[in-house]
Parts: structure tokens; C-alpha cells; sequence
């Protein structure tokens, strides 16, 4: 075991403070990685306070990780010390079930092992996440990163703000010739805008302020839509071969849902606090319409997203803090005053 700075809280009311926490010594498929970023994700704050049932304390969140290879284990052999690397959501899983045996480790039927609060016979009994300056994983979850070293810091949030946006848009084959939505320009929603982009559809972002309409056309739509506006949004109707909603809040899904064409799917891939109002049945039945879920992506697909994004110049729009600054931006964060998401510098945290 080797001791490594971190930033963690020991309860739900309690700001982040500075630990020294244990990591293991790398194991033969082990890769012990120098974190040299990490993002912070709303299921950070909902873990962290507890909002979410069965936090574990120490808290060490932080599922967006990017750093330098320092070490390698015996049987490591896709990794060598130096190399750029990602770790996203996902730490291990059972490896034999369906799912697992599929690359859709994110639905192990077994449950995935996340990167922090999650079952591991390290101490402290729970993983300890990416808000540290040394983190050891298996090679198998390990992610290589394509982007140029200067941008490394906006490639953390595509470790779990990319993926989960990706996954839906390839999985539903978004692509050229298609007209496709999404709901919330936030962390999540920017980066569907920006990979909706690349992939060729023809993208139209949902905002609730024409003051940000803007924003939206600069991060890649090709129109917007200000959904408190009846007569835009009636424009729309019918229309939408696919619609990504990114919001985490409560609300009415039939003002999207009508939005589709026949045959049409809207994707969430937000978990409210409260449940939506349930959705008109009769709009979906008389347009065969859809109403689906997702949940991040696969070790590959994360690999294919890195990738993909590397191509096309894909990264996210940041904002840096210090390790001390992290209550402070878990308190913008939560009321959205942020563009689009936060990063920590673990350089900071010494």
C-alpha cells in the first residue's frame, strides 16, 4: 500500500477536506496512474451529500480521471509508463454475465464496481475516486486518451459527460439526414451538441432562455429552440427523428414526446430527484413513439467516444478549480453556474 493525497468528507454536512488515503500497489494487471486532472459530475455532489442512498464515508469522489501511466504490473501489456490514460465510471465488474460478456459492462447484472463508492477489498472497503493525485486500476478499465497532452485537461469530463451522451447517439445511429434534438445545455447537453455535430445530424438545442441561444449556436446546433415559447416548439412538431434529454429535473416529457416523428425516440439519460409526470400514453400509441433510457457506455464504446472525439477536435468547455475550491464549485454547480463543467487540477492538492 502507498499513501496519496486526496480531498474527501466524512459526512453529508461537511465541507471537502485534505486526506491521505491508501492506495494499493500495483498488481500484475494492475496500472497505477498519476492523476493529473479530474472532472467534477453532479453525481459527485448527490453522492458526496448524500442525496443518492448509501453513500459511504470517507467520501474521495471524482469519475472523470485523466493522468500519466507511472507503473505497470507484470501482465500489463496495453499500457507502458508515460502514456496519456483515462479511468471513467467503471473500476471492474463481474466479467461473466451477459451483459459483461457483451462489452456493456455498465449493465453487469452482477453490478459494475464504480470508481468510487463501490464494494473493493482496499481499504478503507469502498473505492476512493479521482479527487487524489495517484489512482490504481486494472488494465481492463483503463482507457487510452488520443487528444493532444495540451488539451487533457478538457478530455477528463469526456470520461463520463462524453460517454453519456455518445452512447445513446450511436447506439439510436444518429447520423446524417436526421433531425436530431437535445434538451439541456448544461455538461451533459453541451457535449450532445458538440458529438450530435460531428456525427452529421442536423442538431437543434432546447433552452429555456433565448440567452443562451447563442451559446448553443456557437457549441455547434444548427438551430434553437426556446421551449417556453409555444410557437416555436409547435413549429417542431412531428419532426424529430431523435431526441437526447439531458435534464436531471422533473418535467413534462409530452411538450418533447409530441416533438417526434412517427417512430421517433426520446432518450433520457438525466435521473430526477422526483419522477416525471407521467407521459401521455395516447402520443406515444398514435405515433408508435419512443420514450428510452441510457446509462453511460462500455469500456470499448467509452474507447470508440476517445477516439471519435480525438478525430474531430471534441472536447469539453471547462473551468478549473483547485482542490480547495471544490465546495465552492459543488454550490455553482448546483445552481447551474457553470460553463460547462468544472475541473480540478490535483497539482493543486500537495
Amino acid at each position: 500500500m502507498s499513501a496519496t493525497l486526496a480531498r474527501g468528507t466524512h459526512a453529508a454536512d461537511k465541507s471537502f477536506e485534505a486526506l491521505t488515503i491508501e492506495r494499493r500497489d500495483p498488481g500484475p494487471n494492475d496500472v497505477q496512474i498519476d492523476i493529473a486532472y479530474c472532472g467534477i459530475c453532479h453525481s459527485d455532489l448527490h453522492t458526496a451529500r448524500s442525496e443518492w442512498a448509501g453513500t459511504l464515508y470517507p467520501c474521495v469522489p471524482g469519475h472523470e480521471i485523466v493522468g500519466k501511466v507511472s507503473a505497470i504490473g507484470g501482465d500489463v501489456s496495453r499500457f507502458k509508463v508515460g502514456d496519456m490514460v483515462g479511468v471513467g465510471c467503471m473500476v471492474d465488474s463481474c466479467r461473466q454475465c451477459p451483459a459483461c460478456d457483451e462489452g456493456l459492462e455498465q449493465y453487469c447484472q452482477n453490478g459494475f464496481v464504480g470508481t468510487y463508492n463501490g464494494a473493493t477489498k482496499d481499504t478503507p472497503g469502498h473505492t476512493l475516486g479521482g479527487y487524489a493525485q495517484r489512482i490504481v486500476v486494472d488494465q481492463d478499465f483503463v482507457l487510452q486518451v488520443k487528444h493532444p497532452e495540451a488539451q487533457l485537461a478538457a478530455v477528463a469530463p469526456l470520461l463520463c459527460a462524453g460517454i453519456t451522451t455518445y452512447s445513446p447517439l450511436r447506439h439510436w445511429k444518429v447520423g446524417p439526414g436526421q433531425k436530431v434534438g437535445v434538451v439541456g445545455i448544461g455538461g451533459l447537453g453541451h457535449m450532445g451538441v458538440k458529438i450530435a455535430h460531428a456525427m452529421g445530424a442536423h442538431v437543434v438545442a432546447f433552452t429555456t432562455s433565448d440567452s443562451k441561444r447563442q451559446a448553443a449556436l456557437d457549441l455547434g446546433a444548427d438551430e434553437v429552440i426556446v421551449s417556453r415559447n409555444p410557437d416555436e416548439m409547435k413549429a417542431h412538431a412531428n419532426s424529430f427523428d431523435f431526441i437526447l434529454n439531458t435534464v436531471a429535473a422533473s418535467h413534462n416529457l409530452d411538450a418533447y414526446t409530441s416533438l417526434l416523428k412517427r417512430d421517433g425516440t426520446m432518450v433520457l439519460v438525466g435521473v430526477p430527484e422526483h419522477a416525471h409526470p407521467s407521459p401521455n400514453i395516447g402520443v406515444l400509441i398514435f405515433g408508435r413513439r419512443s420514450i428510452a433510457g441510457s446509462l453511460i457506455g462500455g469500456i470499448a464504446e467509452t474507447q470508440e467516444m476517445l477516439d471519435f472525439c480525438a478525430e474531430h477536435g471534441i472536447v469539453a468547455d471547462i473551468e478549473m478549480v483547485d482542490a480547495d475550491g471544490i465546495d465552492t464549485a459543488y454550490e455553482r454547480m448546483a445552481r447551474s453556474d457553470v460553463k460547462y463543467r468544472f475541473v480540478i487540477d490535483t497539482a493543486t492538492m500537495g
